[in-house]
């Protein structure tokens, strides 16, 4: 069966074909619907040496070759698989065997069926567990990315952010849910489309943005309704659950969704079941949850604004996107993006960028980050008539806010405080004091000499010449 849960199957070993059927519904209505079946024992060690399996569910005994040699063979040759047995051999001294032999469990196939699915379960969770685990290891070893394409939406050198991509590559095996969390702007739907494109890339991608959604349209939107079901219910409407499918469901500002729909929701992330508006037969889930918020979700937890048990299930996997001001080295790469694409769209010549530009954008902290900076530049470039590209938005915006922190600081310092520089009692030397700003520089600029440079009122080269002769 092709399922989705498992990513790796489960191996199902049995010489009962009903016995293998009777489990395959049972682990399916366990939502565990990714399995193969095998009834000739002599084909096991040919399927696990041609596939990855997460589990195997085998039976001790069988024609051909017994349960007992298989366990022993899997054991020493792939000790990564766990072994359930699962056998209608109901003997004390056949279950210690088994244990002692390497298997996980031992399952008599008269027990209660609840049990063993309970058991498969937690052993497929251990599995994806060490495995996440395993991908973050490798990924810190060697951190170059196995799929960049999922992230070429994504214009970025920002050392944080190649982090990310890492992150996700490493849980993009995973079924668990997703958050995401940053400010407003910073491309918070861009990271979710990456977690899709690396889990579930050929499945559906269905996004909905939550905000200001009452419950009644909240249970609809999500669930879908059947005919009838309430006064204007003419005909038959899937949710976003079903129209996802195998794919992922996206829920854009996860913080701003009531208090009703977040017991709704948290019993379909916890039961992975759903009953569609007027209707009695339940459905289910298959699809992945990626969470967005821009708010602090801890906050909303204090105010009783948000569930703390449906928090601790959206945050399995997290991510925090940093603002653009914590990524100014990405500056020049956007600018240079937004520009290209703006005179694209706008059907002009692409104009000439400055190197001082991204330099003269540092001083800014673009409260709107990405989002801001994309329309400045979509502004200037709709504006520019000829020679160098110049953002005066944004250079009204430095201004603005530079005035605003002069005001806070001349309010916040005391009355005689006129100034910003303070000077000991033993002036430094006009070499010194040179360096000294050159070092304040740097350091304001994080490095970046360009930045540093404009910072100063010189250029890039003057200043790199200047810090040669200090060096050498």
């Amino acid at each position: 069966m092709n399922g989705n849960y498992p990513a790796n199957p489960v191996l199902l070993v049995d010489d009962e074909p009903g016995y293998l059927r009777v489990l395959q519904a049972l682990l399916q209505d366990g939502k565990i619907d990714h399995t193969v079946c095998c009834t000739d024992s002599r084909q096991v060690l040919e399927l696990i040496g041609k596939k990855t399996f997460s589990l195997v569910v085998l039976d001790l005994i069988m024609p051909h070759i017994s349960g007992y040699a298989l366990l022993s063979h899997l054991v020493e040759n792939h000790p990564e698989i766990p072994v359930i047995i699962v056998t209608g051999l109901d003997q004390v001294e056949a279950a210690v065997s088994c244990i002692k032999a390497g298997a996980l469990d031992y399952f008599v196939k008269t027990d209660d069926p609840e049990r063993l699915i309970s058991r498969i379960k937690q052993a497929l969770a251990a599995s994806e567990l060490r495995h996440e685990l395993d991908n973050l290891k490798s990924n810190l070893l060697e951190p170059a990315l196995h799929s960049p394409q999922a992230f070429r939406q994504i214009i970025t050198r920002n050392q944080r952010m190649q982090n990310i991509f890492s992150y996700i590559e490493a849980t993009g095996s995973s079924s668990e849910p997703v958050l995401i969390s940053g400010e407003s702007g910073v491309g918070k739907e861009l990271a979710a489309r990456a977690v899709h494109a690396v889990s579930r890339p050929e499945q559906p991608w269905v996004a909905i943005n939550v905000a200001g959604l009452d419950d009644a349209v909240f249970s609809d939107t999500l669930f879908g309704h059947v005919r009838g079901s309430f006064t204007g219910a003419e005909a038959e409407r899937a949710g976003v659950i079903e129209k996802a499918g195998r794919g992922t469901l996206f829920f854009d500002e996860i913080g701003d969704l009531s208090l009703p729909s977040q017991i709704k929701l948290l019993r379909l992330i916890q039961e992975g079941e759903y009953f569609p508006l007027g209707s009695d037969r339940p459905k289910y889930c298959q699809a992945r949850f990626v969470f967005s918020t821009n708010t602090d979700l801890n906050q909303k937890i204090a105010a009783k604004g948000f569930r703390k048990d449906l928090y601790y299930r959206l945050q399995t996997h997290q991510i925090i996107i940093p603002p653009l001001r914590d990524r100014i080295d990405d500056l020049p790469l956007l600018i240079a993006h937004f520009a290209h694409e703006a005179a694209d769209k706008l059907g002009k010549k692409i104009p000439p960028l400055p190197e001082t530009l991204a330099a003269a954008c540092a001083g800014y902290s673009f409260p709107g980050n990405i989002r801001e900076l994309r329309g400045m530049v979509y502004d200037a470039v709709s504006r520019h008539q000829f020679g160098p590209l110049t953002l005066h938005p944004i250079q009204g915006a430095i201004s603005e806010e530079t005035n605003l922190q002069q005001q806070k600081t001349e309010v916040q310092s005391a009355p005689d405080d006129e100034t910003r520089i303070h000077f000991p009692d033993e002036l430094p030397t006009l070499k010194e004091g040179t360096e000294q700003l050159i070092a304040e520089a740097l350091k304001r600029s994080r490095g970046n000499l360009t930045m540093a440079a404009h910072r100063l009122g010189i250029t890039r080269q003057a200043l790199g010449q200047r810090l040669k002769r200090k060096n050498g």
